[in-house]
């Protein structure tokens, strides 16, 4: 219907066309009456004698009346073909979003009002069914929601003789028949489908509205509305932390949930929705410091790496950044080496120009890389062979690592390998301005410090009652304190631990938070460790040596291997992080092998296992399996000719390396559940018995008649074989080669061999 500008509609003068909206076409005009501008929804002429449309009319007036709300558009008055609201100035979403993603300070407010007002009408028994970008104003005062033309109503909400005949036109498309109501991409699975509708209809919508805040992309997409209804019905959106990676992982929670196929897996209320996302108002970076200083080092880049690959976005400044990503491959023919007790990290250079990290080749051998940020590929410093935990010095220029049975320095563009000290087993190191290293020299150790030069280290920290070790240390900018993580049998299961601050002066640890991972300081001002298996900054005024706000995640699902608790993450002071996702665990496959080395057959489905032990008879395996929600481990049983497991230990524990008696009726397995690692002893019958206790970690490696063989790891790196008898009784221990560990018996029970053990 065209309304020429003069036109009268009662007390209003049409001044110009607006739009149009769901339901007719929408003019500004002056109410003469008071003289205001006001917005004036006229139902199109072609369609005044439809009764059903004229019934939807009326109940899109009804409908407005009941929502008054700062967030919703006001309806002033109703006309016989027409509806009175306020006049609103500003842009619709969609304008906004045409121009890109909006800031998460913007897209946290907008979502809120959004949410509180979709949570009025919910409560009035509306429904808006039509949610989308051109549907919401944003104006000076916030933003408001449009058009309610779509709405689903109740009858209670309707009231009066028009109920029973809009409850009826409900049943069906009030557009022409098998017309699906509303906007494609918008449109929850339940409204594709043609099924009953409710508020949990509005979150879908929501959710994808979020989404495209954050992105700046729709959540589905198709290049037809078959590929797209199909898309909405059966795929998932990309995450938008693979799009906008500076997001709070929090939000990607929140509009996962929203997305659900199934309504009754989505958030039940946008009330739940709106307080979400206050959540992210009161405990993201934007909120913890000034918008200007608001994590510099985050906005600055990114890097994400996974095993295989890494994706890089560098925003040299935030006012001009500009995202850019590319690969990080690792060397031609070798692996990335992330994992394991004796891995490389990837580390990034305080100046945030190169990366380190371990990579083993094809011939199995580890070494250490170096790539500048922007070159194409890494180089290999040679001289670095079984190179592990590698840290770089304070200027970017050298990086410390461990091999060898040694504390090692290296220069960052090659060159000699220079020995600095002893390090069995190397648990981290930091290098500060002053030209000093600290380090944890082994697994079971305290820390030590050194001349970066080389020469004879001192130990700084003393062990306490419950510690196995102190690991992972990392100097603040002061170059005298530092912090360090408490290594305890608590955190072997995998629980969390308390990293401690400290000072060369005075190595007596005062407890500054948990965490499942170590903890590292980054400038201006932030703590970075793992909890729960997100990446969480704690802001940290490294002067007065104290927190500074709260902490918040930056990114979900980063790797931590609970056996080291080390994490697989790093940060410059200029802003590059990088990290690894959690994936899958690792996968065993149990496979019968012949004398040559040829695989025959496989045993059972793949799953997480270690230390297979095949019993006396050969008709069973008893072997370590980790449990991939909780990292718990126990000992479970294959029968080899029915290939059915059965698990043998049931504490929420780590049980690992069970050995079978002789006669095959008991098995003796190591546990952290009350100490380091002590040697239990079960049978068939479900009798079990603690048959050894010790502070320091015992392993059991084999069993003679009568006697169990155990070795222990003891401070310093050595390790010790003894023997325990079935009374108890312990046998006395025998130095061994530092760094070896599993030492089957013959069946005499005289005689032992060894390997390799690292925890």
């Amino acid at each position: 219907m065209s309304i020429a500008p003069g036109t009268r509609l009662g007390p209003y003068e049409v001044i110009a066309p607006l739009g149009a909206g769901g339901m007719g076409e929408v003019f500004k005009a002056r109410d003469t009456r008071l003289d205001r501008s006001v917005a004036i929804k006229v139902l199109p002429a072609e369609f005044a004698e439809n009764a059903q449309l004229k019934i939807r009319f009326e109940r899109e007036a009804k409908t407005i009346s009941q929502l008054n709300h700062p967030h919703i558009c006001t309806l002033y008055d109703v006309g016989d073909n027409y509806l009175v609201m306020e006049l609103l100035e500003g842009e619709t979403l969609a304008d906004k979003l045409a121009k890109g993603p909006l800031p998460l300070d913007q897209l946290v407010r907008y979502g809120v009002e959004i949410a509180e007002g979709l949570e009025k009408a919910h409560r009035a028994g509306v429904v808006h069914r039509d949610l989308k970008p051109s549907n919401v104003m944003i104006t000076k005062s916030g933003a408001k929601l449009l058009d309610f033309g779509l709405a689903s109503v109740g009858a209670a909400v309707l009231g009066g003789p028009a109920a029973e005949t809009a409850e009826a036109t409900q049943q069906r498309p009030l557009t022409a028949e098998g017309m699906i109501v509303g906007t494609l991409n918008y449109m929850s699975p339940e409204q594709l489908e043609g099924r009953a509708v409710d508020s949990r209809s509005d979150i879908f919508a929501l959710g994808a509205l979020l989404h495209e805040m954050a992105t700046g992309k729709r959540a589905f997409q198709g290049t037809s509305k078959a590929s797209l209804i199909a898309n909405i019905l059966t795929s998932e959106p990309e995450p938008i932390s693979a799009l906008q990676p500076m997001t709070p992982a929090v939000l990607d929670r929140i509009v996962r949930t929203c997305l659900q196929k199934d309504p009754d897996q989505r958030w039940q209320s946008a009330h739940d929705i709106a307080q979400e996302l206050l959540w992210i108002a009161e405990n993201a970076p934007v909120r913890v410091l000034p918008r200007a200083r608001a994590l510099p080092w985050i906005i600055a880049a990114f890097l994400a790496i996974a095993l295989g690959g890494a994706v890089m976005w560098p925003r040299p400044k935030p006012s001009d950044a500009r995202l850019m990503r590319f690969a990080v491959n690792p060397p031609a023919g070798a692996a990335f080496n992330f994992a394991g007790r004796d891995a490389g990290p990837v580390i990034v250079s305080p100046n945030g120009n190169r990366i380190a990290f371990v990579a083993t080749g094809s011939d199995g051998a580890k070494q250490l890389y170096v790539r500048e940020i922007h070159s194409i590929g890494a180089r290999s410093l040679v001289g670095t062979a079984g190179a592990s935990y590698p840290f770089w010095s304070a200027d970017s220029e050298d990086l410390g690592f461990f091999a060898d049975g040694k504390l090692k320095r290296v220069s960052a563009t090659g060159g000699a390998v220079t020995a600095l000290c002893d390090a069995p087993t190397g648990r981290g190191g930091t290098w500060n301005r002053e030209g000093t290293i600290l380090f944890a020299a082994d697994q079971y150790d305290v820390l030590s410090r050194v001349p970066a030069s080389g020469g004879e280290s001192v130990k700084v920290t003393k062990l306490t009652s419950g510690q196995l070790s102190h690991r992972w240390p990392s100097f603040l900018p002061d170059g005298h304190h530092f912090i360090y993580l408490q290594f305890s049998s608590e955190m072997a299961r995998g629980g969390t631990q308390a990293a401690y601050l400290a000072s060369l002066e005075d190595p007596r640890g005062v407890s500054l938070l948990r965490a499942n991972s170590e903890v590292n300081y980054v400038e201006p001002g932030y703590l970075l460790y793992i909890l729960e298996g997100n990446l969480m900054g704690l802001p940290f005024d490294a002067k007065r040596l104290r927190a500074s706000g709260d902490p918040f995640p930056i990114a979900e699902h980063v790797q931590v291997y609970k056996n080291t608790a080390k994490g697989v993450f790093s940060a410059s002071n200029n802003g590059v992080l990088a990290y690894e996702e959690s994936g899958s665990p690792p996968i065993s496959q149990l496979t019968w092998y012949d004398r040559r080395g040829n695989a025959l057959t496989t045993v059972g489905k793949s799953d997480d296992y270690e230390d297979p032990r095949l019993s006396p008879d050969g008709r069973r395996i008893a072997l370590t399996r980790r449990d991939p929600d909780t990292g718990i481990s126990n000992i479970w049983l294959y029968d080899v000719d029915s290939k059915a497991p059965t698990r043998f230990s049931y504490v929420p524990t780590f049980d690992h390396i069970p050995n079978w008696s002789p006669d095959g009726n008991q098995i003796v397995f190591d546990s952290n559940r009350s100490g380091a690692a002590d040697i239990y002893l079960k049978n068939f019958g479900g009798d079990e018995q603690l048959l050894y206790h010790s502070p320091a970690p015992d392993s059991p490696t084999d069993w003679s008649p009568g006697i169990c063989g155990c070795c222990r790891c003891e401070i310093g790196g050595s390790l010790r074989f003894s023997a325990v008898q079935q009374t108890k009784k312990k046998g006395s221990f025998l130095p061994t080669a530092s760094g070896s560990s599993t030492h089957p018996m013959n069946r005499a029970g005289r005689m032992c061999t060894q390997a390799d053990f690292h925890q």
